[in-house]
């Protein structure tokens, strides 16, 4: 029996093809890369700025490099990928807007998960204790957060809609592990989903 990933990442997985050629952006220590090499045979490398999850992911003989996202994907070639992923990442970005336009440009697909801002129980903590949400998801204090644009399923989606990037494919994930799929700028998605999880493509 194959390991269980993380929520997000297991849909991921379920939407790259076998033997594909990956780039995963902020990949960590590996876990998502390392269950595609082991079941799907893809050809896949990582990025990540986190020098100690670096070493992490090589001792598990994935191929990753140290890098900084907004400076470093200017350099790889126009469809070099079959799938460039971004898992929880976006919102920690100085330029989200900047590195979803790349995403599309080195990959033929990008699937891209992002958490939701936009939770209603992240607006009720908001309105009841006038104090930035703390969830399971989101467990940062607001000082010590690593995310910095804060984004809901409905601003990704339109986002994208202004970036002229094609939504392919939109789910949103409970706190279950349980996937949705969407249409639209998503008003219940956006009030119940606790991650979206995008396939994008730039036609």
């Amino acid at each position: 029996m194959s390991p269980k990933l993380r929520p997000d990442l297991a849909i991921i997985a379920a939407l790259i093809a076998p033997k594909a050629r990956v780039l995963d952006i902020g990949c960590g220590d590996g876990d998502l890369l390392q269950w595609l090499r082991d079941y799907q045979r893809v050809d896949g490398r990582g990025i990540e700025i986190n020098q100690e999850l670096v070493y992490r992911a090589i001792a598990r003989g994935i191929p990753v490099i140290q890098g900084d996202v907004v400076s470093d994907l200017q350099h790889y070639p126009d469809q070099s990928y079959d799938f460039v992923v971004l898992s929880q990442t976006l919102q920690t970005m100085s330029d989200p807007k900047r590195v979803l336009e790349e995403l599309v440009r080195i990959g033929k697909q990008a699937i891209v998960s992002v958490p939701n801002f936009g939770h209603w129980k992240n607006r009720l903590q908001l309105l009841v204790r006038g104090k930035m949400p703390v969830t399971r998801t989101l467990s940062y204090e607001w000082y010590d957060t690593p995310n910095i644009h804060f984004c809901t399923i409905t601003d990704f989606v339109i986002l994208a809609e202004r970036l002229g990037i094609t939504i392919e494919d939109r789910v949103v994930v409970n706190a279950n592990g349980e996937k949705t799929r969407f249409t639209g700028h998503g008003f219940k998605a956006n009030l119940f989903g606790q991650q979206g999880v995008f396939l994008l493509s730039k036609k």
